[in-house]
């Protein structure tokens, strides 16, 4: 294990084969089921970063019982069948997943419950719930509409009308609940429905814990009520939104195969191999995973609708590519961790890339190698900080990035899978 002060990195190209830390999505979505469940599960392939944990505490205060196995990477989780609470509080930490994902199991308790959380979440919209809890009469108490929210009621069954272009984890979140509930209920969503992929990956876990939806076009998903979560035996496959740093590192300068990813998964940032391959990306599918090779790349038009995450990686890659890539539909990045999209083309601007921020997306006109020399910030924001480091890897001179430890949200084993494939850090 590297223990760094700071870092400071060195151009260079990384070359080797990686094992892709876990989707952090489906881990989520799996802890949730699994504490949900009659019975004992066992998820494996699971790596307890801070918003996985944040998640696990979350599950326990509603009466799961986790026992943890890091060394194996394995979880073993004794479900509570219908939420109830052991603590008063629940502390989200800086996890917008746990937040939102929490929040209608909560309202299920019919006792009062405090969501609590720092950084950034405390600012996080949850506007779409409170409209709800004013028309079911649930009781809450806010901080003039952020956290901490305490809330005390019960959902009942019935229609749910919700806005589809906020975030996706309100529909989510009301998928996990619903289904508990002792009759009915459907989901009205009434704008156009944005990251899909991420409904689609609840839906799939939800049906694996033995919990049906049906989704209609992404307008309407009906859910009956009664319904019962099953243990399951479940092993987490590779997060493709981890993947595409090494993917974009590789495709601007190295070679990189990567592990551990399933070719069938549903994923919405699997993605990445559609979108860097119209940039120019040589990627090969083989029998392990994806093997990526160093190409010129050319500038494109992105649509981030259904893959926010990968926009600040995706970003990096623009501004190397020859012409103009422009990010479209990327408004929702601003309530994330950061202003992702101020971020990003704040520091890779220091760099000396020709980055434009409007406001729902960005203009980068490429270059082929940027000046680097200088100190830029991951806004204590995981992506952007990955996204530095690969940023740094094709510059003339080093780069020091400040704030790199906000990588232990998702990847805490970054900085180490970053050196064993030859990144020069100092």
């Amino acid at each position: 294990m590297i223990i760094l002060k700071s870092v400071w990195i060195e151009p260079s190209g990384l070359q080797g084969r990686i094992r892709i830390p876990p989707s952090k999505s489906i881990s989520h979505r799996a802890i949730i089921c699994a504490g949900l469940a009659q019975g004992t599960s066992s998820i494996g392939n699971i790596i307890l970063s801070e918003d996985i944990e944040a998640t696990l505490e979350a599950i326990s205060a509603l009466g799961a019982c986790v026992e943890k196995d890091p060394e194996n990477y394995t979880l073993e989780i004794t479900g509570t069948s219908f939420p109830r609470r052991v603590k008063q509080s629940i502390d989200c930490r800086e996890s917008g997943s746990t937040l939102r994902f929490l929040i209608p199991l909560a309202a299920l308790t019919g006792t009062a419950i405090t969501l609590t959380g720092k950084g950034r979440l405390k600012e996080r919209p949850l506007d779409e719930y409170y409209k709800i809890f004013d028309q079911q009469g649930i009781k809450y108490k806010t901080d003039r509409g952020f956290l901490p929210l305490t809330l005390e009621g019960n959902l009942n069954p019935g229609i749910y009308s919700i806005r589809g272009d906020v975030s996706s984890q309100f529909i989510s979140g009301l998928l996990f609940a619903l289904p508990l509930l002792s009759g009915n209920s459907k989901i009205v969503v009434t704008t156009e429905m944005e990251s899909r992929g991420y409904i689609d990956l609840t839906i799939d876990i939800l049906e694996k814990y033995g919990i049906k939806v049906e989704n209609n076009h992404y307008r309407e998903f009906l859910i009956e009520g009664n319904q019962k979560y099953n243990k399951t035996n479940y092993n987490i496959e590779g997060d493709y939104s981890q993947a595409a740093f090494w993917i974009v590192a590789a495709s601007l300068r190295g070679s990189i195969d990567c592990l551990g990813l399933n070719p069938e998964s549903v994923q919405g940032d699997r993605m990445i191999i559609d979108i860097t391959g119209k940039m120019g990306a040589h990627i090969e599918q083989t029998q392990e995973g994806l093997s990526i090779k160093t190409a010129v790349t050319r500038g494109t038009v992105i649509d981030a609708a259904q893959c926010p995450d990968l926009v600040p990686v995706l970003a990096v890659l623009g501004a190397f590519s020859q012409g103009i890539t422009t990010i479209v539909n990327a408004g929702r990045l601003r309530i994330k961790e950061s202003d992702r999209l101020k971020a990003i083309a704040t520091e890779l601007n220091k760099l000396g890339a020709k980055v434009q921020e409007f406001d729902e997306g960005l203009k980068i006109e490429g270059v082929e190698i940027l000046e680097g020399g200088t100190v830029v910030d991951s806004w204590n924001d995981h992506r952007i900080a990955m996204a530095l480091a690969v940023a740094a890897l094709k510059c003339k001179k080093p780069v020091e990035i400040t704030g790199f430890e906000a990588v232990k949200k998702s990847y805490p084993h970054f900085w180490d899978d970053f050196y064993k494939l030859g990144g020069k850090i100092k």
